[in-house]
């Protein structure tokens, strides 16, 4: 992993692929990539970590071809096996520090934080951007504390100097305003994974946090 041959850009519009309940996973990231996605996360919880590798491989081919980063949530073993371009890290998780260890310099190592405390910590483990949410109510993911809102969103990215990247409940009238308040971009997941259009509902998305920009 320490010998990626490119330098991965964290990207404005993040795409997490979690559930598959109405898309086949390669036709959602190929989908989310047509419509201006510079990142993908692979999520998927639900499946065995056989499964996750398995399908890793693929969603980093066509990430590829595209010219995308391909980064694996939790999961620093399967990003290592399958040579994506980073991790995204949550609080129970490995640590920043031991993950960008085991992947290098160049790997793009996300951490979740959710006020400026926890945000400027994240910084200093060396954290390439952060997660930040939710911003707005979400189903996608259970457990989750009340939203942050906009204002708690902006306080993070005024707080640090690395990419603050808002995830949760985001709409293009919602990633308008996050990057306008200091968000350098924005992760979706049920708006893309529950949409008839998924290419239409990221390139939406994809032109409000251009315009704002």
């Amino acid at each position: 992993m320490g010998s990626i041959s490119w330098r991965p850009a964290v990207g404005r519009v993040h795409v997490l692929l979690d559930r598959f309940d109405r898309h086949r996973p390669l036709d959602l990231a190929t989908a989310a990539l047509g419509g201006g996605a510079e990142v993908l996360q692979l999520r998927a919880t639900h499946l065995t970590d056989r499964e996750r590798y398995e399908l890793a491989g693929p969603l980093l081919a066509v990430c590829r071809e595209a010219g995308a980063a391909l980064i694996i949530d939790d999961r620093v073993d399967i990003a290592v096996a399958v040579e994506a371009d980073g991790v995204h890290l949550g609080a129970n998780d490995l640590p920043v520090g031991v993950a960008r260890a085991l992947l290098g310099s160049d790997a793009l190592v996300g951490a979740t934080a959710r006020d400026p405390g926890s945000g400027r910590a994240r910084q200093e483990e060396g954290a390439s951007y952060l997660g930040v949410g939710p911003a707005f109510a979400t189903t996608s993911k259970d457990g989750l504390p009340d939203p942050i809102g906009v204002d708690g969103v902006a306080a993070v990215a005024a707080a640090v100097t690395v990419p603050v990247v808002a995830i949760g409940g985001v709409t293009a009238t919602g990633a308008t305003d996050l990057v306008a308040a200091g968000a350098h971009g924005v992760a979706l997941i049920g708006a893309v994974a529950r949409a008839d259009d998924p290419r239409g509902a990221v390139a939406a998305v994809a032109s409000a946090v251009a315009g704002a920009a």
